[in-house]
Formats: C-alpha cells, sequence, structure tokens
C-alpha cells in the first residue's frame, strides 16, 4: 500500500486536479506515481514538465522507453521496470530480446547502445562520466543535443524510480521482476 494518497482524478480539487488532467493529456494516462505525486501539485507539474519537454527532444520513444528501462532495472525500481516493459511491448512493440538487451544497458542497434552505455554510466556514477564514454557516444554518431536528452531522460527516470520506490507506490500492471530477483 502507498505511503500517501494516490490522489483520485475523478475528485481531486484545485491544482492537483488540473496537474491529473495534465498527466492524462501528456501521458495518455493516470500512472499511480502520478497519482501519488499529485500530493504536491509543483511536484508533478515539475515531472510533467520534464517528461512533456523530452517527450518533444530529438530522441525517439524507443530509445527513451530504452533508456527507462536501463535506470529502472539499476536504480531497483520494479514499478518503473514493468511500466515501461508494458510500453515496450504494447505500444512501440519492441523484440523480448531488445527489451532484455535494454534492461542491461545494451542494444543491437550500435546508435542506441552507444545512448544506454552512455546512460548506465550517468546513473552508476550518479552523473560523473568518463571521457571515453563521451567519445564512444560521440563516435557512434550521437549529437551534443542527444547526449544531453540521455542525461535528462536518465535524470527523469531516476525522479520517477525514487518516487515510486521510496513512496511504495502501487503496481496496477503485472509485475516484471529485476534481472537480480529473476534470477535469485
Amino acid at each position: 500500500m502507498a505511503r500517501v494518497p494516490l490522489i483520485d482524478p475523478a475528485t481531486a480539487t484545485g491544482a492537483a486536479a488540473e496537474q491529473l488532467a495534465a498527466t492524462r493529456h501528456t501521458m495518455g494516462a493516470t500512472p499511480n506515481t502520478t497519482r501519488a505525486l499529485a500530493n504536491s501539485p509543483a511536484a508533478l507539474k515539475g515531472f510533467l514538465g520534464l517528461y512533456g519537454a523530452l517527450k518533444d527532444g530529438v530522441l525517439p520513444a524507443a530509445l527513451r522507453e530504452r533508456i527507462a528501462l536501463a535506470v529502472s532495472e539499476l536504480n531497483g525500481c520494479t514499478y518503473c521496470l514493468s511500466t515501461h516493459v508494458y510500453v515496450c511491448r504494447q505500444f512501440l512493440r519492441l523484440p523480448d530480446e531488445e527489451i532484455l538487451a535494454a534492461r542491461r544497458g545494451r542494444s543491437a542497434d550500435p546508435r542506441a547502445d552507444a545512448a544506454l552505455r552512455l546512460a548506465v554510466a550517468v546513473t552508476t556514477g550518479r552523473g560523473p562520466v568518463d571521457d571515453a564514454q563521451f567519445v564512444s557516444a560521440r563516435e557512434a554518431g550521437l549529437t551534443d543535443e542527444e547526449i544531453v536528452e540521455v542525461i535528462a531522460n536518465v535524470a527523469h527516470n531516476v525522479f520517477a524510480n525514487y518516487a515510486s520506490e521510496a513512496l511504495e507506490v502501487d503496481l496496477e500492471l503485472p509485475l516484471v521482476p529485476l534481472r537480480s530477483q529473476a534470477t535469485a
């Protein structure tokens, strides 16, 4: 059970209602994490603002979702991992082998692979990244704009992971166990 109420969009009022309506408009749904974040309309507004900006960025949806998979796996967030696996399967139709590769921070596509390796380095290093990671990303053809958006997508997913885990948000989709749990 979540540590904070999951605000119901049907009964929400004021700024929480406005942000939950914006959630549905921006994301096409109102996931439980956003319902938990609605306890602070300012936090939900910030979350949605970054989500919307990155959605309109240069990275394609499939790469943004792959980054979400890698970051969620690294951060141990089963809520976000389960949600992004669902999105990858149901909406993007990514093959299961590519979903599993992304969870490991890899891809068969060289550009996506370079972006994912950078995302993993940023996540595990909690910011600092060595020069070799940047050289590798650039050699794979990533532009400065794409590199910055990879970092921004990591930050957005870390926010979602931390909120989902700290608030113990209830999962509304089938559970996807972490790789470490699946092999244990």
